[in-house]
């Protein structure tokens, strides 16, 4: 799409089950919006996350948003970083987790600090898009970011 910028990566191999990408791509921007830093996640999550800016993400914040602080992209890891868990759907590429929003005025608005009304309207605005969105509240686990993938979670979606 040419909304997404960024770059094909060779396929994402792990000796670990549940931690390969092979349609891995960096993303570095989305519909004008900076990934910071770049976003390795699989064309799939590029593909909604530009949906959601441009659908969801940009009305909520009256097309203002300039960049998105990324603070999770890939990482083979397991889910919640709890040791013993399933591999995360980070993984998979499948995932990727936000912790702030930079407005073309300066302002950053950062879910630890201002979880308001804009970020979860844009959130909210995802589900469908995205089938599991998790934030401040859901799970005491994504207190500081908020967390959008692709992933089918028993094929029905979670949005918080």
């Amino acid at each position: 799409q040419a909304a997404i910028q960024g770059k094909t990566l060779t396929p994402s191999r792990s000796s670990v089950p549940g931690c390969n990408v092979p349609d891995a791509v960096l993303v570095s921007q989305v519909a004008g919006v900076v990934l910071n830093p770049p976003a390795t996640i699989n064309c799939e999550e590029a593909k909604a996350l530009s949906t959601w800016i441009k659908t969801g993400l940009q009305p909520a914040f009256n097309n203002t948003i300039i960049a998105l602080n990324v603070a999770d992209s890939y990482a083979c890891r397991p889910r919640n970083n709890v040791r013993g868990n399933q591999v995360s759907v980070h993984g998979l590429g499948q995932a990727i987790d936000i912790s702030g929003f930079v407005t073309n005025s300066g302002r950053t608005y950062t879910v630890a600090q201002s979880y308001n009304a804009q970020i979860k309207a844009a959130q909210k605005a995802g589900c469908g898009t995205f089938h599991t969105i998790l934030g401040p509240g859901s799970d005491g686990y994504n207190e500081n970011h908020s967390h959008f993938d692709v992933s089918h979670h028993g094929g029905r979606d979670y949005c918080h």
